[in-house]
């Protein structure tokens, strides 16, 4: 009978190893859809274009210079939406969908090293108790301890984080064997606590125990780390000199037993701050992530990395197993750069009114580009956002810093088994025991107190001096030259043939922050603005630098999507937004009459847009109020993030303004936060990004007035009743901003004196437009 179970169990392993590791499923009704609705919108729009075209080409008596001025802006902005429309349909060209089964592969002793690195810079803004959550989830998620080590770059080079990292490796031996004993799925203590449905299938007098001891502990370890940060330095460092320091968070033991025992039950922690001097560039983010790279490769040396925001924590403890279904798939494997998952965020009101958990771009947009490995699996040319880099069998390699991810080469042209030492040198810095670690396939002593070089070639590493004249940043590692280093470096590295693979699993495999107040939305939405305009205007430009060095037009269509549509956004929404209200007030029409066969085309274009959208929203399991948001946020982005973000990246461009990096804000205002659960905008910003919405929506509102006086007293609805139209879509998306301005009278609206300057604007524009249009 044994010998029979025996049998039994070897018969499924040899079938488990056959199964395949990952499946793709191709949405075919999704392609349908898209492929019918990008047919007939674009011949509506050829015939929309031609109307406007034909209105240069043939005489007309009502034709002046003022209104060929008007139709020829709104032209213009016509264009470059269709363009933008145009570009956005290669993500929905073919969307597919994966499943990975972990279940399936190989076991511990033949899974890969992995690498954790997890960035912060200042503890004002994300606070280090929620950044020691993300490290302890780290270091607690399902893969063999003696093979994952985490790493935390603290740019900010603050006292607290350091201590922060001591207090949570001492939680960590508390807090690892219970998570791994119960099986616990979310293991960021913080979240964990605060889910009491995560103990929905454990049950008995011990576990309810054990978990009491867990979260009095955790408990002690929240207000240790908090005193520290009282007492100690919580002041970051981020714009001032300091030095390097790396330092391996273990036990004070001189025990050479008790060190090896605990390296096979806990990862390595390793805390690394670079060090920073005025009289060099450091890069921001892409620079820390470089260091890195560069520590790693001398202390553990492991061929993939999972790069973490320092506010995202594991919520499935398999993520790191799932990714290998794909990376140790061997049809696949030889080119895949990295796995990408959706990040999803945590504190997302059922409202989000700011659409904070950014639905196209993880739901349409990634989605979309993953089906270009199964159209040309010898072609490699995935997309990815957000990315991260790492090393793997003598490369360095890309994965997505905000999703778990696996290898791309970045430096497949410097590294060879022979290479020339002179060379590699060159390229990879004056560090000889780094390029050792580039050939060397086992990772480095783990009892690091035996290997104090190490610490001292890390230190080396990690000095502000070390990349000068080398190809760090240009050619290897992650690219210098925007803010986002994530996309640039994306897109140097597939034009050089390495694929991605998009992966989004039922239960959602890391939860982040997001933002819940508008002030933060619209500062972060700026600066990711200015990083894909720095590429978009640069040598680098996907319309032009991508057909050249990509296999197929489509991943440079969607590169280019990205890099080029907040400036094919803002330009557009700015002139719909003035120019047909500013000629309705004048009496100059802009558009067909009702009764013109043309009425029909535009009516179409918009209808079709507004369907088209609606039906993504609902068939990715949102709702129509989400709609909603996610309309209104696109025209408040439009007109103030999209404007500013480009303007930055062009005063970079000419030389007027240096780069900046200022972190998100992680810290939650009460206040704020209420307003923002109960659905209510919070006008809490910047004069730069208030005036501008409410200056437009006064003079919609005027202008609709006028409108609404024509229709009434004139009977010119036929005449005017697309741009009366205009100004009152408007005026409904962005009825929080009227509310703000003449009805709300809490701290969260708009200041009377913000209105009052908007409203002077809006008489400056009405002005300007009599001038020019009469």
């Amino acid at each position: 009978m044994p010998s029979t179970k025996l049998a039994t169990i070897e018969e499924d392993m040899e079938t488990s190893s056959k199964l395949p590791l990952h499946i793709c499923h191709v949405h075919k009704l999704s392609i349908f859809i898209n492929r019918t609705h990008i047919f007939f919108h674009s011949i509506a729009l050829v015939f929309l274009l031609y109307y406007r075209a034909s209105f240069f080409f043939f005489h007309d008596t009502t034709k002046t210079k003022a209104t060929t001025l008007a139709w020829l802006l709104v032209f213009v902005s016509e264009i470059l939406l269709s363009f933008e429309w145009l570009l956005s349909q290669s993500f929905r060209w073919r969307p597919v969908s994966r499943i990975a089964f972990p279940e399936r592969l190989p076991g511990d002793d033949k899974l890969p090293a992995v690498d954790v690195f997890i960035c912060t810079a200042d503890p004002e803004k994300e606070p280090t108790v929620r950044v020691m959550n993300t490290v302890l989830s780290a270091m607690a998620m399902d893969y063999p301890p003696d093979k994952l080590h985490v790493y935390l770059s603290d740019d900010g080079g603050a006292a607290v984080t350091l201590k922060g990292m001591t207090e949570a490796r001492r939680f960590a031996k508390w807090w690892l064997p219970f998570c791994r004993r119960y099986g616990i799925k979310c293991r960021a203590p913080e979240a964990y606590f605060s889910a009491e449905e995560e103990d929905a299938d454990f049950g008995g007098s011990e576990f309810i125990q054990d978990r009491e001891d867990i979260k009095e502990k955790y408990e002690v370890f929240k207000k240790r780390v908090r005193e520290k940060a009282t007492v100690g330095d919580t002041r970051s460092r981020l714009g001032r000199d300091h030095p390097a320091v790396i330092e391996v968070i273990q036990e004070a033991s001189s025990d050479d037993a008790i060190r090896e025992n605990e390296t096979k039950n806990m990862p390595l922690l390793v805390y690394v701050c670079r060090e920073k001097r005025h009289s060099h560039p450091h890069y921001f983010k892409a620079g820390a992530l470089n260091v890195l790279l560069r520590v790693s490769g001398v202390i553990s040396n492991s061929p993939y990395i999972l790069g973490l925001d320092c506010d995202m924590h594991c919520h499935d403890p398999s993520s790191a197993r799932q990714a290998m279904c794909f990376h140790l798939d061997p049809k696949i494997s030889p080119s895949l750069a990295l796995v990408q998952f959706p990040q999803k965020f945590h504190n997302i009101s059922n409202n989000d009114i700011y659409d904070s958990q950014l639905r196209s771009i993880f739901w349409v947009w990634i989605q979309g580009q993953n089906f270009t490995l199964v159209i040309h699996e010898l072609i490699y040319l995935i997309k990815n956002y957000p990315l991260n880099i790492i090393k793997e069998n003598h490369t360095y390699i890309l994965c997505a810093i905000i999703y778990l991810t696996i290898c791309v080469s970045l430096c497949s042209n410097f590294i060879h088994e022979d290479g020339d030492p002179m060379k590699l040198r060159q390229s990879f810095g004056p560090s000889n025991e780094f390029i050792k670690s580039l050939h060397q396939k086992k990772k480095p002593d783990m009892l690091i107190h035996r290997k104090k070089a190490l610490l001292n070639e890390a230190q080396l590493l990690a000095s502000c001096a070390f990349e000068n004249g080398t190809e760090w940043g240009k050619e290897v590692g992650f690219m210098y030259g925007s803010v986002l280093e994530d996309y640039f470096t994306g897109f140097r590295l597939h034009c050089k043939g390495w694929i991605s693979v998009y992966c989004n699993p039922p239960r959602p495999q890391f939860l982040g922050s997001g933002t819940t107040n508008l002030d933060d939305f619209l500062v972060q939405g700026t600066r990711w603005t200015s990083g894909l305009v720095d590429v978009a205007i640069s040598k680098f430009c996907p319309l032009i630098y991508g057909p050249l060095k990509t296999y197929t037009f489509v991943q440079s269509m969607c590169y280019a999507e990205l890099a080029l549509f907040p400036i094919l956004y803002f330009l557009p929404l700015w002139c719909f937004a003035t120019i047909p209200q500013l000629c309705l007030l004048n009496g100059i029409p802009l558009y067909p009459e009702v009764s013109n066969s043309y009425f029909i085309v535009f009516s179409f274009v918009f209808l079709s847009s507004i369907s088209k959208h609606l039906y993504e929203v609902l068939s990715t399991g949102f709702t129509f109020r989400h709609w909603i948001n996610e309309q209104r946020i696109w025209m408040m982005k439009s007109v103030t993030s999209h404007l500013y973000g480009s303007v930055d990246a062009f005063m970079k461009k000419i030389g007027k303004r240096e780069a900046s990096f200022f972190p998100t804000n992680k810290v939650d205002d009460v206040d704020q936060l209420k307003r923002y659960n109960m659905g209510v905008f919070d006008f809490q910003t910047s004069i730069l990004f208030l005036a501008p919405m409410a200056a437009l929506v006064i003079l919609n509102m005027a202008s609709f007035a006028v409108g609404i006086s024509r229709v009434i007293f004139l009977g010119e609805l036929d005449k005017f009743f697309i741009q009366v139209f205009i100004p009152f879509y408007v005026i409904l998306m962005n009825y929080p901003i009227v509310e703000g301005m003449l009805i709300r009278k809490d701290r969260g609206r708009i200041p009377p004196s913000v209105t009052l300057l908007s409203a002077i604007v809006s008489l400056i524009f009405y002005f300007l437009g009599y001038i020019i249009f009469m």
